[in-house]
């Protein structure tokens, strides 16, 4: 019997987590420009994350890429913040607590990489997003932070880490 897997992103991921990470975005009809769709970082993502203070992990099930998440320090921002991104699943990945295992995993590795906060930013329509986001200590900001590139996400969210 297969069960999900969630694991450090490695090379040979690259091309189908693009796929996953894309199709995802145009299923929430999230704009092709201002968003993660635009970032070329999509197309290389572990070489991406294949720095310092910064992970993305993967989920897989029966040899499949189902999604992704990572977390990095927050650009252009002078404080220890890191950014939580490109946090996207599968529809058949969705409703089964994957999500949380995978931000709770995220979490721990940005304590560990010693930041102080986690910032992420998020489109209006990801409700369900946004509620596991609240349920593990997110709060809703004013104004975004640091410089994403991300002009076209308009709801933006902070937790501190203890």
């Amino acid at each position: 019997m297969s069960e999900f897997i969630i694991r450090e992103i490695t090379p040979e991921d690259d091309v189908e987590l693009a796929l996953v990470l894309r199709k995802v975005l145009l299923e929430h009809d999230v704009p092709k420009v201002g968003t993660a769709y635009a970032d070329e970082a999509l197309d290389m993502m572990y070489e991406t994350y294949n720095i310092a203070k910064a992970a993305y992990l993967v989920v897989e099930y029966d040899g499949r890429l189902l999604g992704g998440a990572g977390v990095a320090q927050l650009e252009n921002c002078d404080d220890n913040i890191c950014e939580l991104q490109k946090m996207y699943f599968l529809e058949e990945a969705r409703g089964k607590g994957i999500g949380y295992k995978m931000m709770q995993e995220c979490l721990r590795k940005a304590k560990e990489y010693g930041f102080s906060k986690c910032y992420l930013e998020t489109m209006p329509n990801m409700l369900a997003a946004q509620k596991l986001y609240q349920k593990v200590g997110f709060k809703y900001l004013d104004n975004p932070m640091g410089d994403t590139g991300h002009c076209s996400c308009p709801v933006w969210m902070l937790k501190e880490l203890l």
